[in-house]
């Protein structure tokens, strides 16, 4: 969707979470952290109807192209807005243990196996110096990573797809574990929903399949037509 972009509706209470993420945490992560990257979206875009039909997924992927005077301000609260969405989407009262299917598959086939994962990918998030985020990533050859951004920076400015990001801004935590983010990073698996992440592989599975299949019958077609003549 969108301008004006909006707060996504949670899946969730806020005290939903407990007591790996608490009540007050949330609540002000939530309304005033990505409530104000929203209030800055719209109003960086306000004056600018040209970029209102745009997805934010085209604004991240193009910021070069975007009038200079708002490009930092696209690049930060933009940011912040798609990243806060999938870190949301992503949480689950119930959480999961570990992923399932494609996904676990994909994660054994590139860590070794899950707690190698887990284990590298807390690495990235402990040694994102300052604020920013880690992210398990898919790149254009369909292979996973995990990576990590300073800021509100998305890996899609990179040309690599998040299915999954871990906020290690201080004001994701501070509250309850202090300066302790390993402490953090250790509770936030408790809370990690699986299936959604799962998900998240598997669109983009699918889509890189069709992709791939709609190339195949290009190709087989300009094959077809220059054989002929035509």
């Amino acid at each position: 969707m969108g301008y004006p972009y909006k707060l996504p509706k949670l899946k969730y209470e806020f005290s939903a979470l407990e007591p790996h993420i608490d009540t007050r945490t949330m609540s002000i992560h939530y309304e005033k952290h990505h409530g104000g990257y929203v209030a800055k979206l719209n109003a960086a875009l306000e004056n600018y109807p040209e970029l209102h039909e745009k997805s934010l997924t085209e604004l991240l992927m193009n910021l070069d192209s975007l009038p200079a005077d708002i490009r930092t301000a696209v690049r930060n609260n933009g940011g912040g807005h798609a990243n806060h969405t999938m870190y949301w989407a992503i949480m689950s009262p119930k959480g999961s243990l570990q992923p399932t299917g494609a996904l676990a598959e994909a994660l054994d086939a590139t860590f070794g196996d899950f707690e190698t994962f887990k284990a590298e990918f807390k690495k990235a998030a402990l040694g994102r110096f300052g604020s920013g985020w880690a992210w398990l990533v898919v790149d254009a050859e369909g292979e996973l990573s995990i990576t990590s951004t300073p800021n509100q920076d998305n890996p899609i400015s990179q040309g690599l797809i998040p299915i999954m990001g871990l906020d290690v801004w201080e004001h994701a935590y501070y509250l309850n574990y202090q300066n302790r983010r390993g402490d953090y990073i250790d509770a936030w698996w408790n809370v990690v929903d699986w299936d959604a992440i799962g998900a998240n592989y598997t669109a983009l599975h699918i889509a890189d399949t069709l992709a791939k299949a709609a190339e195949a019958v290009r190709q087989t077609w300009q094959n077809f037509r220059k054989n002929l003549g035509l």
